[in-house]
């Protein structure tokens, strides 16, 4: 199990991510984040909530209310350009960050 101090840096990446495919809610969201890390990463519901709201405030996600089916309605999000823009970042970072970590790993 990955230690989740070694992923918080990546958690808006992880979300950006998963709204790449489309534009999406909570529970959506933290479902695909599990899917797609092999039920090795299960990112807790008060980091997705704080990533959103940091998200937001930056201006690389927006949300807008989801119809409500039954019960709470749900709110969907969506990534903006500047969320496409920050994403590609966070990739260039993670492959700088890779690199630095394997000079001590792989010496």
């Amino acid at each position: 199990m990955i230690s989740s101090d070694v992923l918080r840096g990546y958690t808006d990446l992880m979300i950006l991510r998963v709204l790449l495919d489309g534009d999406n809610y909570g529970y959506e969201i933290s479902k695909a984040i599990t899917e797609i890390s092999d039920d090795t990463y299960v990112m807790k519901e008060t980091t997705l909530y704080s990533a959103f709201k940091r998200l937001e405030k930056n201006g690389h996600i927006s949300s807008y209310p989801g119809t409500v089916t039954s019960g709470k309605p749900r709110t969907y999000f969506t990534v903006t350009a500047a969320g496409r823009d920050h994403y590609n970042e966070k990739i260039d970072e993670w492959h700088e960050t890779k690199i630095l970590v394997e000079r001590f790993i792989l010496n």
